[in-house]
């Protein structure tokens, strides 16, 4: 039943556009925990075994029983207790689990279409893997991301990023339909194998308005020549949209290809969960021992120690220490990698060294205009400098790179429109990612406060101070990087009227 919809309770899921919505409310949901609610919602009162459940949300890949017990109970605490009180996802000992639900399947809703970019617009569809090796995956999806990486650093193209791109993976979606769902009129598609010491990709460019194939080619090369393969490919993507041969950036290949698809598959565990970010933290310390002068595994180990996620007591001073060290690392051996520049700058305006945290983020739009994770990280920046509306210009560009975004770019949202005086949005956004961002109720407290909603203020307090039992508003007025008091005042005013902790 892919790409159906399902109403069950307060909720409508829709498997192919990858949302949940509850009363008609978008509810942050991640690609694993998507996959297995789908999976259950579909076969409501059966009894569906682990092997099958995992097989839905890893298909091809051997995971751990542990990781399909988080994203349960992950699930549990997102969708909450049925209309009985009981649970809407029932475990069965030694077996499975089954759904509860009385589920409704609905017709397809069709999308308003995004308009179209004034410039030539695309999206990477995942590439297919075709060889007979599940573990072949990683390197896959390896090369759709660093084709999107490639074309985003394309001035004159729009790039749509790589979370909204992978929402498709696996799905038989008609291709005008993907593009009117991303706002774009080009959609590259394609799948490669790879196997005995050689890799074969095929590639095809659609126009998805008019459905012509503008460009098609097969490549059949020795595995040590795929990063020049990806430049090719990207090149004759450019030529092809903007009617020249354009070099795509320099790029920092790695040597050791095992260390490729470590950071490939760690990177995919930090989009799950913080807690899957200790094994992410394994592997990519295991792919910079294998290829010490490859910048990836730096950048994103520099973003793992600052979050305090491979620390059972959060972050410290020592650690984010040692996250700003390797985020320098990483720009070193990386200094035209827009992904490394933008991370370095995230924790120098954390250090408040403002300066070379502004000069960080505008090299990394330099050299990639297209990243919607720099428009996202910079309207937190710019909104707790007091520069409101160009924060919300930011994180709204964002959106529109990214339509189906990481959760945390609903907290950045809700921040934005919380210090533009927006309560009412900022309550509707901020509802919206309660479950997988706890930080975000403190915000959400702060705009039900100023509305005079106290009560439900309070009970967002209570609920943030069960994650961050050690939260002051002192201490994190101190760490935050506020560059302007009346922007910071506000902030405080809030969090004092919801009854956050001096």
């Amino acid at each position: 039943m892919q790409g159906s919809r399902f109403a069950f309770g307060p909720f409508v899921l829709d498997s192919g556009a990858g949302t949940l919505l509850r009363n008609d409310v978008p509810v942050a949901i991640g690609y694993r925990g998507l996959q297995l609610l789908a999976t259950l919602v579909e076969k409501p009162l059966e009894i569906l075994g682990k092997a099958a459940l995992m097989d839905a949300a890893w298909p091809g890949t051997a995971v751990e029983e542990g990781n399909l017990t988080v994203q349960i109970a992950q699930l549990r605490k997102l969708l909450g207790p049925a209309a009985d009180g009981g649970e809407w996802i029932v475990t069965v000992p030694r077996v499975g689990y089954r759904f509860t639900g009385t589920v409704e399947q609905l017709g397809r809703e069709q999308r308003q279409p995004l308009p179209l970019p004034g410039k030539p617009s695309i999206a990477v569809l995942p590439f297919v893997n075709v060889s007979n090796d599940p573990e072949q995956e990683s390197f896959t999806d390896g090369l759709t991301e660093d084709l999107i990486t490639d074309l985003s650093g394309i001035s004159g193209l729009f790039v749509i990023a790589r979370n909204s791109a992978f929402a498709y993976k696996g799905k038989a979606m008609d291709v005008r339909g993907i593009a009117q769902d991303l706002g774009v009129r080009y959609l590259l598609e394609g799948s490669a194998r790879r196997a005995a010491g050689r890799v074969r990709i095929n590639a095809q460019l659609v126009d998805a308005v008019s459905g012509d194939h503008l460009w098609a080619e097969r490549f059949d090369r020795s595995l040590e020549d795929i990063f020049a393969v990806q430049d090719e490919v990207a090149g004759k993507i450019v030529e092809a949209l903007l009617g020249r041969l354009r070099t795509p950036p320099p790029r920092n290949p790695p040597r050791n290809l095992e260390a490729y698809d470590l950071c490939v598959r760690a990177r995919k565990l930090m989009d799950d969960s913080p807690q899957t970010a200790q094994e992410a933290h394994l592997m990519l310390t295991r792919a910079a021992s294998l290829d010490p002068d490859y910048a990836e595994p730096y950048r994103w180990l520099a973003m793992n120690h600052w979050m305090g996620w491979v620390h059972s007591g959060g972050p410290t001073k020592a650690s984010r220490s040692v996250a700003l060290e390797l985020a320098h690392k990483a720009v070193e051996l990386g200094p035209d990698d827009a992904g490394c520049r933008w991370v370095l700058a995230y924790l120098l305006a954390y250090e408040h060294r403002f300066t070379e945290a502004d000069a960080e983020f505008a090299r990394a739009i330099e050299l990639d205009p297209n990243e919607a994770d720099i428009w996202a990280v910079l309207s937190d920046i710019s909104v707790l400098a007091g520069r409101v509306e160009e924060g919300l210009e930011h994180i709204r560009k964002a959106f529109r790179l990214n339509p189906f975004p990481a959760s945390w770019y609903y907290l950045t949202l809700g921040q934005a429109q919380y210090a533009a005086g927006d309560y009412e949005a900022a309550i509707e956004t901020l509802r919206r990612d309660e479950t997988y961002r706890t930080s975000s109720r403190r915000f959400l407290a702060a705009s039900l406060a100023q509305l005079g909603r106290l009560d439900e203020a309070r009970a967002e307090v209570e609920l943030f101070l069960v994650g961050n039992p050690h939260f002051t508003i002192r201490h994190w007025a101190e760490t935050e990087p506020f560059r302007d008091a009346a922007t910071l005042g506000h902030f405080v005013e809030g969090c004092r009227k919801a009854g956050l902790p001096e």
